[in-house]
């Protein structure tokens, strides 16, 4: 089968399509048909090398941790009856990847595709739609009549993010850049802010009962965002930890995304009930995953990126 993979750390350069043999499904496994995988900015941070002590992987390394696909075999202890069936699934992260024709996914994680979306871009939703969730309705529990404010809107978790808030009755107010904007404020945002020309404590003139950090921020500017808080109110953050200030009364917490089959399945049928819009912003045959990489890293992709390993009809369906 066709892969891409890096047999050692280092630049995008490193990512190299090859022949593997195809997977076999081990005991509690499924084998998928891969019909789309994505670029999260921790696929390039593992390339790189940077967290090889918190996911060590492998070498050579399939990369790739959002799958959807076809169930084209089981192993043991797994239900014949899956075989046929279109799913999505968030990878481990140090485990094998998705980015190939074919992959092996352990069978708990798995949940059935949403059908109203081309199953290649279905891949878009798993850990992306996994981290919005477990952030804005785990942890910050956002409520009808709240003002949430989600820091990095314009990121493929941002998406998920500004929805979930807005769908449970909050007022959204979201940092994007000017590409971002449109879609951001369509999500469901009653305020963008252009981080690039306006400081978000200038813009929020009213305090906040969440705020969603999405993006990396020094000492000084995770402050600010916790400054913005109502007493009560709670911070949580994908990237910095937020610091509770001496006698304040506000909560932070930090989100690191697990897959969760339950939830999963639960996105999906937002998906098709049409209460969860899935935003993929650009299409790439998998053999570009390199290009995909250095652009991610130079900040030049928005929202979610899908990646297909053939250039024939990557929508269609087991």
């Amino acid at each position: 089968m066709r892969a891409i993979q890096f047999t050692g750390y280092g630049p995008a350069t490193v990512l190299e399509s090859v022949e593997l043999p195809r997977p076999e499904a081990a005991p509690r496994e499924v084998l998928v048909r891969v019909a789309g995988t994505t670029f999260n900015a921790v696929d390039a941070t593992i390339r790189a090398g940077y967290l090889a002590q918190v996911f060590p992987v492998e070498l050579p390394h399939v990369p790739g941790i959002d799958v959807s696909g076809t169930v084209v075999a089981v192993g043991e202890g797994v239900t014949a009856d899956l075989i046929g069936q279109d799913i999505i699934a968030f990878l481990p992260m140090s485990g094998p990847g998705a980015s190939a024709e074919f992959a092996t996914v352990p069978a708990e994680l798995i949940a059935p595709a949403p059908t109203s979306v081309p199953l290649a871009d279905a891949a878009a939703l798993t850990s992306s739609g996994l981290t919005a969730w477990q952030a804005v309705v785990e942890q910050a529990d956002v409520r009808p009549g709240q003002r949430v404010l989600v820091n990095g809107a314009g990121g493929g978790v941002g998406g998920f993010a500004v929805q979930l808030a807005a769908s449970a009755g909050a007022t959204v107010i979201a940092t994007a850049g000017p590409r971002s904007r449109e879609v951001v404020a369509a999500q469901g945002a009653s305020l963008v802010v252009d981080y690039t020309t306006t400081s978000i404590v200038d813009a929020v003139t009213e305090p906040v009962d969440v705020v969603v950090n999405l993006v990396r921020t020094s000492p000084e500017e995770t402050a600010a965002l916790v400054s913005l808080l109502k007493p009560g109110g709670v911070f949580v953050s994908t990237t910095t930890p937020g610091i509770v200030p001496p006698g304040s009364e506000v909560r932070t917490a930090s989100v690191f995304v697990r897959s969760d089959a339950a939830q999963l399945a639960n996105l999906a049928r937002m998906v098709d009930a049409g209460d969860l819009q899935v935003d993929v912003s650009a299409r790439y045959p998998l053999d570009d995953l390199a290009t995909v990489h250095a652009l991610g890293e130079a900040g030049r992709l928005r929202g979610k990126v899908v990646l297909t390993p053939t250039r024939g009809d990557d929508s269609a369906r087991g």
